[in-house]
């Protein structure tokens, strides 16, 4: 229960507006809404709609007032490369964008709670450092670093004076 286009000589950014428009709602739905939107790009949906509904009515034998749009995805497709005259003989370059198309319909199911996509996983949060706890923290590494001095400080010193000790 499926259409593409491929290569339609619009923009994509242009398609994605309109595909965005009708993503998740019933084939009927959408195809008012498209009817509705002055848009070239709602004109190209449209009929790509239509033939997505006409492939599941006749090939899959389903009622198209039970399809709703699945997945609608634009991507872009290869583009043109057209200059621009400017003065002194030189050219701007201008790049013409073309897009593909693909719809996908499915059957609507009933609301019993299940959701059929997967959810996307919350990412843990990042605990917040506080100033105060960044400080303490900076403050028992200066005491430990001037325990390790003094005690260093104390076996030095007890070793020159046995070194003193020694030498007389």
């Amino acid at each position: 229960m499926k259409a593409s286009l491929r290569s339609v000589r619009i923009a994509p950014k242009k398609l994605a507006v309109i595909a965005q428009m009708i993503r998740r709602l019933t084939a009927m739905e959408a195809l008012d809404a498209l009817e509705h939107t002055n848009k070239k790009a709602a004109r190209i949906i449209q009929a790509l709609l239509k033939s997505a509904v006409a492939n599941a009515t006749f090939n899959d034998k389903q009622r198209p007032e039970d399809l709703v749009v699945k997945t609608i995805v634009v991507n872009q497709a290869q583009s043109y490369r057209r200059g621009v005259p400017m003065a002194r003989g030189r050219t701007r370059p201008m790049r013409k964008f073309l897009s593909h198309v693909e719809i996908v319909l499915g059957l609507a199911t009933v609301d019993d709670g299940t959701d059929e996509t997967p959810k996307k996983p919350k990412m843990p949060k990042k605990p917040k450092k506080s100033v105060e706890g960044s400080s303490q923290k900076r403050a028992t590494s200066v005491k430990d670093s001037s325990k390790k001095s003094s005690k260093t400080g104390k076996s030095s010193a007890s070793s020159d004076s046995s070194g003193s000790s020694v030498s007389s």
